[in-house]
């Protein structure tokens, strides 16, 4: 059964992965590979579908493919979907998860919440998410990941 606090370990092992890749960002090539790294540890593309729709998306909402995670999170001359700035080069100081509930199973888990984002200033940018996780070996990978800002009318 997945717990509640393998959850939590990724949740922490995420948020710290997107600040590094904002450290990371005038070493292009180590941003890179840390990146891609961090996709293959902490997402599913190996395992199958990944349902990714990230927060600052307008125009090609859906992420379906390593390659266009990896355009979202560094963008880059290379990258996949032409309106990415990459997110996670803005760069991010710390990453907070405020988690409204979850649902576990035997071999999956959703959490869904906000999480928080504090940039250079100290300013909290509030995201909502949902992240479907599924167990392998042990180890949670991300399969779901949706996020968007909340509703401002």
């Amino acid at each position: 059964m997945v717990t509640k606090e393998q959850i939590l370990a990724a949740q922490e092992e995420w948020g710290a992965g997107v600040v590094k890749i904002g450290f990371l960002k005038d070493s292009r090539s180590e941003c890179e590979e840390f990146t891609n790294d961090f996709l293959d540890k902490l997402y599913a593309f190996d395992l199958g579908t990944v349902l990714f729709k990230p927060t600052k998306c307008a125009v090609e909402q859906f992420r379906a493919s390593k390659a266009e995670a990896t355009s979202y999170f560094i963008a880059g001359e290379g990258r996949a979907c032409s309106e990415d700035g990459g997110f996670a080069i803005n760069p991010w100081t710390k990453v907070r998860f405020e988690n409204t509930g979850f649902i576990t199973e035997e071999n999956r888990a959703i959490a869904m919440g906000n999480y928080f984002f504090t940039d250079l200033n100290g300013n909290e940018a509030k995201v909502e998410f949902t992240f479907g996780y599924t167990a392998k070996d042990g180890k949670l990978k991300i399969d779901l990941h949706h996020s968007s800002f909340p509703y401002n009318p």
